[in-house]
């Protein structure tokens, strides 16, 4: 039997089918403004999860919470956003993709009108988790894009969409003290269902067909998600380097609206907003990881970031009452983390092109989760020993993904002897 009908067998017992013609053909090139509207798509969902940032003191204070259960607001966020990770993104492996995009925004939109409406803080939770978990839409369209774009150039496609989904994280703090400085908090959560609504109209009208790679059932998915994270080791190492990265982004920028809200600064939430303009800086690192990685410049590019982050942390915990220290470390994490999950999200699409969205969905949830730990340590850290002890917490994260970096190719050759 040939090496290719062994193959076709192999494809077909798993469940999987292989590409149609016009898949591949789409594959040679991908337009321009659909690189654009994935990119703005990605912004805009993942943007859901941020716009509560800068608003931790007015809620904490509106709905007479202590800091640190403000602060459970951004981690039950996240953890709703691994949910969906967990959940549904294996889906963009086993449905349609337009078709499973449009739906996760609908229930999206319909979620942050309860989160707008929300009269008590558990409402608010709530909702809020299942905006979070629904927002992986972001996750969804990144593959997508993954999978339209050739090999030799799919690096770079990446990294665009992905400069679109960073620059939502960051700009979405921003827009979210700004609406809420001019209109109210419920107007952040009702405005943004409104653009959800939009957008799921413009991705439907927009987005070419994409058949299933699988066909197996989605109890088979859900399991297959997990195999490859036992069966791939660079999807596992790639996860925890970023999910320590992950965890200093989410420590800082959820507990930097507390030191900029109180003395010597005493910002307004457009304060913080504006401040959080700084790490939109950042954003223009992205589509540079991405040559970074067509390069094969991973792994030492990697061990850079890392030692970036923790720099810049420790610059942080100097810059408590210097805003240009804190502006600097802002720039400096931000630029850190967004290459750690560009050069990563290259190393995982490489493993398996048929389980690119199950691949993304192991790595994106296993960085949530230390996002959500993130977020919520710091802001016990805070309330308990206040900007310090967030600093050494955030710095020790990278310290210790550095740590476990320097382990990477005795690890890959432990691998290869093994083979």
């Amino acid at each position: 039997m040939s090496a290719s009908s062994e193959s076709s067998e192999s494809s077909e017992s798993s469940g999987l089918r292989s590409p149609s013609p016009s898949a591949v053909t789409s594959a040679h090139g991908v337009p321009g403004r659909l690189v654009v509207l994935l990119a703005v798509a990605s912004g805009m969902t993942v943007a859901n999860l941020y716009y509560a940032q800068p608003l931790l003191s007015s809620l904490r204070d509106v709905f007479h919470v202590s800091t640190a259960a403000a602060g459970g607001l951004i981690t039950l966020t996240q953890v709703g956003y691994v949910i969906g990770m967990l959940f549904l993104v294996p889906l963009g492996d086993r449905l349609e993709k337009r078709g499973l995009i449009t739906v996760l925004l609908g229930v999206t939109t319909l979620a942050l009108v309860a989160a707008g409406l929300a009269t008590s803080f558990p409402l608010l939770l709530a909702a809020s988790l299942v905006a979070g978990a629904t927002s992986v839409v972001a996750q969804i369209v990144v593959p997508f894009a993954a999978s339209l774009a050739p090999d030799h150039a799919r690096g770079r496609i990446v990294g665009r969409v992905m400069s679109g989904l960073l620059t939502g994280i960051l700009l979405s703090r921003t827009l979210s003290s700004l609406v809420s400085d001019a209109a109210g908090w419920r107007v952040v959560y009702l405005g943004s269902a409104v653009l959800m609504a939009v957008l799921a109209v413009a991705l439907r009208a927009a987005l070419p067909a994409h058949a299933p790679t699988t066909t197996i059932p989605y109890a088979h998915v859900l399991r297959s998600t997990l195999r490859l994270v036992r069966t791939h080791p660079a999807l596992l190492r790639r996860g925890l380097y970023q999910a320590a990265m992950f965890g200093a982004f989410s420590a800082f920028w959820t507990t930097v609206s507390y030191v900029l809200t109180g003395p010597p600064f005493h910002y307004s939430p457009v304060g913080v907003g504006l401040f959080a303009l700084v790490g939109a800086a950042g954003a223009v690192v992205a589509p540079v990881a991405g040559h970074w990685a067509d390069r094969g410049l991973t792994r030492p590019m990697t061990g850079v970031a890392l030692a970036v982050a923790a720099v810049a942390f420790a610059v942080a915990g100097l810059g408590g009452h210097h805003i240009v220290l804190l502006a600097l470390a802002a720039v400096l994490l931000d630029m850190a983390v967004q290459s750690t999950l560009i050069l990563g999200q290259h190393t995982i699409y490489q493993l398996d092109a048929d389980a690119r969205a199950r691949l993304n969905s192991a790595f994106i949830a296993i960085f949530f989760v230390g996002g959500a730990l993130g977020s919520q340590l710091a802001s016990v850290a805070y309330h308990a020993a206040g900007w310090p002890a967030v600093a050494a917490f955030g710095t020790a994260l990278p310290v210790l993904a550095l740590l476990y970096w320097t382990t990477e190719r005795a690890a890959g050759r432990r691998a290869a002897d093994a083979a």
